[in-house]
C-alpha cells in the first residue's frame, strides 16, 4: 500500500461478518477506477454499525492503492480546516509536487508549515480546485494506479473541509480516485447538504448468523441457541453492542453466563455515546424523550396536550429529532430503533420514566384510546395490580384485533408482571409470546417461553410452550429437532387434547419436509391416522386427508393418494384459514393442478396478511413459487421467492429464506445461468449444511445439476443427482421425482440408457396419476430421447409438443422444440427444424435466457439460417429481477453491491441493465433512478 496522508497499521485486517455486500461494492468501485471512472459513495449507520471497521477493511483490501485519509473529531468540529489539515499534514511530498499556485490555496489549511511560504488566502474555489487536484492528478508512482480518500465521521468534520472534499466528490468523472465518506445515521448536522446528490449506501443490522459469528469471535465458545439469541436480540444486530456484550461477559468470567444482561453495560463506549447526547438536551426535550421512550409509539396530538399540560416547550422535540434519538413519521412519534429504545429505558431514572407515565395517563382519553391509557396506569402500579393485569388483558386483545401484535405482546407481558404468579403469569406470557413470533420477534419469544416454561402446570399450557419453540425450531433452527420434538408432544395430547395434536402434527410433518425426511413424514402420517374419529371437524378431516395424501405419494402409491388429496383442495374453497390453504396449494401441487396450487399458495399469502400474521407468508411464498415453475411460470416464481425471501430474513426466519435462495438458484440454472445458480447455492451452503435442511439441499442438488448440463457436463449432472435418484431412506422422493427430466437427458449424454429407463419408469407412473399435463410432456420428451427408431421420437416430440401447448408451458416448449429440431436436423430436415428453432429463439428471448438463446442460435446457423442480430421481444415489460435491479439503482447501490443483494453476477447486473435501458428508452442510471424514485 501505498500511504499518503493517513497513519497506516501494522495490525492484522480486522475480521468483518456480514458486510459482505458492503465491501464487494466498494471493491467495485476500485475496478471501475482504475479504467478512469472515478466515483465517490457515503456509508451510513447508526452508531456502532461498523463504519470504521468497514474502513479498516477496505485499507487491507486495497493494497496497491494510494491512499489519503481523514477523519472528523467533536472537539474541531468548529475549527476551519481542521479534517483537511489532518489530512495534509501527512503528505508533505505530494504537496511539494503540487504547482505553486495549488501549495498557496492549501497554505489556511496548513499553516506555517506549508511548503509555499506564509499563508494567502486565494479564496475557496482556489482551496477547493486544490484539493481535487491533489487527490485526483498527483498520483506518479506506477503501483498508485488508483487513488483512495477515506474521510470517517465526516458529519464531525468542519465545513470548511467537508466543503472541499464533497466539491472534489462530485467530479471524479474520468480520474481514477475513489473518495469514500462515512456518517452516522440519525443525529441531523449542519453540513449535511454538502453530500447531497452522492450515492449512498446503508449499514442495516447484522442478520442472526453473523451476530453469532460475532458472539463466538469474542466469546471463544459457543452460548447455545437460546442464551446467543436473547443477546442478540438485545443487541439489535449493531457489530459495537454485540463485541461490549461479550467483552463484559468475558471479564466477568464464567458465572456471567448464568445470568445474561438485559441492556448494555454501563461502561459501554456505545452506552456512552447515547447517554452524552441525552444529558445535552434541554430539561423539556428530556422530558419528551422520557415520554416517547414509555410509549413506543405517541401520538404527536397526545405528546402535544401532554407539553402542553406540563407548560413543556414542544419544540423538544425537533430538538431530540437532531440529537437522533427520535424519529416522527405519520404523526407519530417513536425512539431510533430499539437498540436506542434500550439504551434510554435503561438511562432514564425511574423518576423521570414515572413522570412520563403520569402526564401520559393524564392527557389520554380512556374511551377513544384505552389502550394506551391502561398501559400507562399499570406502569406506575398504584392500585390494585391485578384488577390493571385484568384491563392489559383486554388492552391487548383490542390491539391484537387491529393486529397490532407489537402493542398486544407488550401489554400481555406488562400484564404476566402485574397479575397474579403461577399458571395466570405462565398464561400471560405464552400470550405474549404468540404474539411476538406474530410480530416477526423470534428472540423475544423465545426469551419469555423460558419464563413460562416452569410455569406452565397444565397440559394445555405445556403444549403451547412446545408448539411455540417447535415453530420457531422448525423456521430458524435444526428442523429434523423440531419433528422429533413435536411428535413427541402430538403423542402426549393425542388423547386429551386432539386438536393441539393436529396442529403440533401439521408442524411436525412440515419439519420432515424441510428436513427432507420423507420417513419420518410417513411416520408422522401413522400417527395422524390414529386421530381420525367420525366426529372430527372439517378442518382436522383435511389435515388427515393431507397427511394420508402426501404419505401415499412419498411411498410410491399415487393413484391410492388422489382421492384424498382432491378432498383437501375441495375443502380449502371453503375455508380461509391460511394453513388450511397453503397444505391444499401442496396437495394441488402433488397433483400436478399447477393453476389451482399457485392460486391458493397466494390466497393463503392474502388471508395471512389479513389477519395480520405474516409468519406464515414465507411458508405459503414457497408453494407459491413451486407451483409458478410447474406451470413454466419462471418470472411469477422469481417474484414470489424474492418477496419470500425478503419477509423471511425480516421475521428472522432463516431456514424457509434459504428455502427460497435455492429455489432461486434453480430458477437461475433452469434459464441456463450457470454463474448465478452457483453464487445462490454457495450462499446458502453453510445453513444447509449447519442445519440439515433436506429440502433445500435436494433443491441445490437438482439446481447444480440443471447447471452442469448448461454447460456441457453432463457427467457431473449425473453425479449430482445420484443422491435423489437412488431413493435411499426414502428421502426427497417428490424432488426425486420432479428431478426425473434432467437425469433422463444427463444420462442419455452419457451413455447410461438402462439407468434412464428405471428412472423413467417411476416417472411416468406419477405423470400418468397425479402428474398433469406438464409431467406428461416431460415424460413423453424424455421418451423421445430414448427413443430406438426416428419414426418413434418424432411420434413423442410432437406428443409433448401438444401437451406443453395445452397448458401453456411455453419454457418447456421451447426446450422441447430445441430438442426435436437437434434431430430434425440430423434426419437433414433443416427447412422443418428452422421452424421449431425459431419459436423457441423468440421464447427464449422474451425469457432472457441467454444461454437458451446462444444454443438455439447456434443450432439455427447448423440449419443455414444466418440469424442476422437480436430480435425484438415486443414487450417493455421489466422482469422481476429487473425491477428489483432498477429499484436499487434509484437507492444509488452500484452493480456489485446490487449482485450482492440479489445473489447474481456483475456481468449479470450489467446484463440487465443493458435491456432495462432498451425497454424504458433511458441512457443512464440517473434517468433510470428518476422514473424509480
Amino acid at each position: 500500500m501505498v500511504a499518503t496522508g493517513m497513519d497506516t497499521q501494522a495490525d492484522p485486517p480486522p475480521t468483518v461478518h456480514g458486510r459482505a455486500p458492503q465491501l464487494a461494492g466498494l471493491t467495485g468501485r476500485l475496478d471501475l477506477a482504475r479504467e478512469g471512472q472515478g466515483s465517490a459513495v457515503v456509508i451510513l449507520g447508526e452508531a456502532g454499525a461498523g463504519r470504521t471497521t468497514l474502513l479498516d477493511a477496505l485499507r487491507s483490501a486495497w493494497p496497491s492503492a494510494r491512499l489519503f485519509g481523514t477523519c472528523g473529531a467533536e472537539s474541531e468540529s468548529a475549527l476551519p480546516f481542521a479534517g483537511l489539515h489532518r489530512l495534509l499534514r501527512a503528505a508533505p511530498a505530494d504537496i511539494a509536487r503540487l504547482p505553486v499556485a495549488h501549495r498557496t490555496a492549501l497554505a489556511p489549511a496548513l499553516g506555517p508549515t506549508c511548503p509555499a511560504g506564509p499563508v494567502v488566502s486565494s479564496g475557496d474555489l482556489g482551496m477547493h480546485a486544490a484539493v481535487h487536484h491533489l487527490l485526483t492528478e498527483s498520483a506518479t508512482a506506477p503501483e498508485a494506479a488508483v487513488t483512495v480518500c477515506l474521510v470517517d465521521d465526516a458529519q464531525l468534520l468542519d465545513h470548511a473541509s467537508l466543503s472541499a472534499l464533497a466539491f472534489t466528490a462530485r467530479r471524479l468523472e474520468g480520474t481514477r480516485t475513489v473518495l469514500v465518506f462515512t456518517a452516522e445515521q440519525g443525529p441531523e448536522w449542519p453540513c449535511a447538504d454538502l453530500l447531497d446528490r452522492i450515492p449512498r449506501v446503508h449499514l442495516r443490522p447484522l442478520d442472526d448468523d453473523a451476530a453469532e459469528a460475532i458472539l463466538r469471535d469474542r466469546l471463544c465458545r459457543d452460548l447455545g441457541t437460546e442464551r446467543s439469541g436473547q443477546l442478540i436480540d438485545l443487541c439489535c444486530g449493531n457489530p459495537l453492542a454485540l463485541t461490549e456484550v461479550a467483552e463484559a461477559l468475558g471479564v466477568e468470567g464464567p458465572d456471567a453466563f448464568a445470568a445474561l444482561p438485559r441492556s448494555l453495560p454501563a461502561t459501554s463506549r456505545l452506552r456512552r455515546s447515547i447517554r452524552r447526547r441525552l444529558v445535552r438536551l434541554s430539561a423539556g426535550a428530556r422530558r419528551i424523550v422520557a415520554m416517547t421512550a414509555v410509549d413506543g409509539a405517541l401520538g404527536l396530538d397526545v405528546l402535544l396536550r401532554a407539553c402542553a399540560s406540563a407548560g413543556i416547550a414542544p419544540d423538544g422535540l425537533d430538538e431530540g429529532r437532531r440529537a437522533g434519538l427520535l424519529v416522527v413519521t405519520d404523526g407519530v412519534a417513536r425512539v431510533r430503533g430499539r437498540l436506542l429504545d434500550g439504551v434510554l429505558r435503561a438511562e432514564l431514572d425511574l423518576g423521570e420514566t414515572q413522570e412520563a407515565h403520569r402526564l401520559l395517563t393524564e392527557v389520554t382519553d380512556p374511551e377513544t384510546d384505552r389502550y394506551r391509557w391502561t398501559w400507562h396506569r399499570a406502569a406506575l402500579a398504584n392500585e390494585d395490580t391485578r384488577r390493571i393485569a385484568a384491563e392489559l388483558d383486554h388492552a391487548a386483545a383490542l390491539a391484537r384485533q387491529s393486529r397490532d401484535y407489537l402493542a398486544s405482546s407488550r401489554a400481555s407481558e406488562r400484564a404476566a408482571v402485574l397479575g397474579a404468579p403461577g399458571e395466570d403469569r405462565a398464561r400471560r406470557l405464552i400470550t405474549a409470546s404468540a404474539d411476538y413470533w406474530a410480530a416477526g420477534r423470534p428472540r423475544r419469544c423465545r426469551a419469555l417461553l423460558t419464563e413460562a416454561e416452569p410455569l406452565a402446570g397444565s397440559a394445555e399450557l405445556r403444549g403451547a410452550v412446545s408448539l411455540l419453540n417447535g415453530e420457531i425450531e422448525l423456521r430458524s433452527g435444526f428442523p429434523a429437532a423440531a419433528a422429533s420434538e413435536l411428535l413427541v408432544m402430538a403423542r402426549q395430547f393425542a388423547d386429551t387434547h386432539r386438536s393441539l395434536a393436529v396442529e403440533t402434527l401439521v408442524l411436525a410433518g412440515e419439519a420432515s419436509c424441510v428436513a427432507g425426511d420423507n420417513a419420518g413424514y410417513v411416520a408422522t402420517a401413522e400417527d395422524a391416522a390414529r386421530l381420525r374419529t367420525a366426529e372430527q371437524t372439517p378442518a382436522t378431516g383435511l389435515v388427515l386427508d393431507h397427511f394420508a395424501g402426501m404419505a401415499s405419494t412419498f411411498r410410491g402409491e399415487h393413484g391410492k393418494a388422489e382421492a384424498a388429496l382432491r378432498r383437501v383442495v375441495a375443502f380449502a374453497g371453503v375455508t380461509e384459514h391460511p394453513v388450511a390453504k397453503i397444505l391444499a396449494s401442496q396437495a394441488a401441487y402433488t397433483l400436478g393442478e399447477s393453476s389451482t396450487a399457485h392460486e391458493l399458495a397466494l390466497r393463503a399469502v392474502t388471508h395471512a396478511r389479513a389477519s395480520g400474521n405474516q409468519t406464515q407468508v414465507p411458508w405459503a411464498m414457497v408453494y407459491a413459487s413451486m407451483a409458478a415453475m410447474l406451470a413454466d411460470r419462471y418470472s411469477a416464481a422469481v417474484s414470489s421467492s424474492l418477496e419470500g425471501l425478503r419477509t423471511a430474513q425480516a421475521l428472522g426466519q432463516r431456514n424457509c429464506a434459504i428455502d427460497h435462495l435455492c429455489i432461486l438458484a434453480l430458477l437461475s440454472a433452469m434459464r441456463g445461468d450457470h454463474e448465478t445458480a452457483t453464487i445462490r447455492l454457495d450462499a446458502a451452503a453453510h445453513g444447509v449444511a449447519e442445519r440439515g435442511l433436506g429440502r433445500p439441499s435436494a433443491f441445490g442438488s437438482w439446481a447444480a445439476a440443471c447447471a452442469d448440463l448448461a454447460v456441457g457436463r453432463p457427467a457431473d449432472a449425473l453425479d449430482r443427482l445420484r443422491p435423489l435418484s437412488s431413493g435411499e431412506n426414502h428421502r426427497y422422493s417428490s424432488i426425486r421425482a420432479m428431478a426425473v427430466p434432467q437425469f433422463v437427458e444427463a444420462a442419455v449424454r452419457c451413455g447410461q440408457r438402462r439407468r434412464a429407463e428405471r428412472a423413467l419408469g417411476s416417472f411416468d407412473r406419477w405423470a400418468s396419476s397425479t402428474g398433469g399435463p406438464a409431467r406428461r410432456a416431460l415424460a413423453h420428451r424424455c421418451h423421445a430421447l430414448l427413443a430406438n427408431t426416428t419414426a418413434e421420437a418424432t411420434e413423442h416430440y410432437l406428443e409433448a409438443i401438444q401437451l406443453h401447448r395445452e397448458c401453456d408451458t411455453s419454457f418447456e416448449l421451447a426446450r422441447t422444440e430445441l430438442f426435436y429440431a437437434h434431430q430434425l436436423r440430423r434426419d437433414r430436415k433443416p427447412g422443418q427444424a428452422r421452424e421449431y428453432l425459431r419459436e423457441s429463439l423468440k421464447i427464449f428471448q422474451g425469457a432472457g435466457a441467454r444461454h437458451w438463446v446462444s444454443r438455439t442460435k447456434a443450432e439455427l446457423r447448423a440449419c443455414g439460417d444466418p440469424v442476422r442480430g437480436e430480435s425484438s421481444t415486443g414487450t417493455t415489460e421489466l422482469t422481476p429481477q429487473q425491477s428489483e435491479i432498477s429499484r436499487l439503482v434509484a437507492e444509488g447501490a452500484t452493480n456489485r453491491e446490487i449482485a450482492t443483494q440479489l445473489f447474481i453476477s456483475h456481468r449479470t447486473v450489467d446484463y440487465h441493465l443493458r435491456n432495462i435501458f432498451t425497454k424504458l428508452g433511458v441512457r443512464s442510471r440517473v434517468e433510470l433512478a428518476k422514473l424509480f424514485r
